[in-house]
């Protein structure tokens, strides 16, 4: 059943609305009017999204809406939707609930007659994808890999037999182990690794998975670290 609106209230819209991942010059017209005209705006990290509002000289109220404080603070969010607030949910770069929080709160307002409207923008996925140079009719997002040894190897030798293009985030201080694991339970595939997409300092590689690994084993890496990786069709050698 749908959650019940007060005869006098209209219900309110939650937007989910993508910020740039960098570069603060890729965000929508669209997307910086719906943030100006919004009665709130739920924040990964309210200090990271307030120099984006900032530079766009909007003043709307923040809230931090993160991993460790989603299931206290969903019940007061659908109750302000509720009563007819106009919410803005941001993660600190790119497209809320992917890879970020935000699914507790859509779940919670999956039986409600409360508008749920996406406000598209950057994505790192999409980003390196486009620049890769591996097949972009079929691929698969993986998000991060298990830290755990055992999960880890496990995860790698299932995602070895997917035709797909695999896309994944890593930390830099582990992509080079990563990429000698993926080596390892894949074989020497073409891979791209972006580094700092859109900022100042972005960097793209292309090469094989082998060569990937001797670049970054061989340099200190700092920043966020997205991987393409080719599926198992692409495979050299074979």
């Amino acid at each position: 059943m749908s959650t019940p609106i007060p005869p006098d209230k209209t219900p309110g819209s939650l937007y989910v609305l993508a910020t740039p991942i960098g570069n603060l010059g890729d965000i929508s017209h669209r997307a910086i009017e719906t943030l100006r005209n919004a009665n709130l705006i739920l924040c990964e990290d309210t200090r990271q999204t307030r120099k984006l509002l900032d530079h766009y000289g909007i003043s709307v109220p923040t809230m931090s809406y993160h991993d460790h404080n989603e299931a206290r603070k969903t019940p007061e969010i659908v109750e302000r939707l509720t009563q007819g607030a106009t919410i803005a949910l941001v993660s600190d770069a790119g497209t809320p609930t992917i890879s970020d929080p935000g699914y507790r709160l859509l779940n919670a307002l999956r039986d409600t007659d409360i508008s749920v409207i996406p406000i598209p923008g950057a994505s790192a996925v999409t980003a390196l994808l486009s620049v890769s140079g591996l097949p972009t009719d079929r691929f698969v997002f993986e998000g991060f890999l298990p830290v755990k040894k055992g999960k880890r190897r496990r995860r790698l030798e299932e995602l070895a037999t997917d035709e797909r293009t695999m896309i994944l985030f890593e930390s830099p201080y582990r992509i080079a182990r990563t990429l000698s694991e993926c080596l390892a339970a894949m074989g020497n595939r073409p891979a791209c690794v972006g580094r700092e997409l859109t900022k100042t300092f972005e960097e793209i590689q292309r090469g094989t998975l082998e060569q990937l690994g001797q670049w970054a084993e061989k340099k200190t890496i700092k920043g966020e670290i997205t991987v393409a990786i080719g599926g198992r069709s692409t495979t050299i050698g074979e």
